[in-house]
């Protein structure tokens, strides 16, 4: 069986929605320092709507692959719908990681709900902080 799934390789080959959002509603950066990624997340919502959403990624092909999928999940959905984006819902879009691998993932979960977040504070819109990563505390992303 080989390591990676036919959809990781082709998301890590041909990532979707690289780059930046220079107008960016929401900006989140999340990183692990144990194995060095780093994940950048760019919003532009409208309407409650994320109209675009880009990234930029320093890591892995499993960390490429989890950005562009996750972004692929949240393009054109209601905000809400991707405050609902989990980890899980990422490595199963991509027919699995391997285990030593699914923290990429989670970075992707954490840097999207890092970028709702920014846009939430940007535009004063009161929201529940139980539902954000509290990287201050957690040991796992350094901002």
């Amino acid at each position: 069986m080989a390591l990676y799934s036919d959809t990781v390789m082709d998301h890590f080959r041909n990532p979707r929605n690289v780059g930046v959002i220079e107008d960016a509603d929401g900006i989140g950066e999340v990183g692990n320092a144990k194995c060095g990624d780093i994940m950048k997340i760019y919003l532009k919502i409208k309407n409650d709507m994320i109209e675009d959403v880009k990234f930029e990624t320093f890591g892995c092909g499993s960390a490429i692959a989890s950005s562009s999928m996750a972004t692929e999940m949240i393009k054109g959905k209601p905000v809400s719908e991707a405050m609902q984006l989990t980890n899980k819902a990422v490595a199963e879009a991509l027919d699995g990681l391997p285990a030593h691998k699914l923290h990429c993932s989670v970075l992707a979960e954490e840097a999207i709900k890092a970028a709702l977040q920014d846009y939430y504070e940007k535009n004063g819109i009161p929201y529940d902080k139980t539902q954000f990563p509290d990287c201050e505390s957690c040991g796992h992303c350094e901002r």
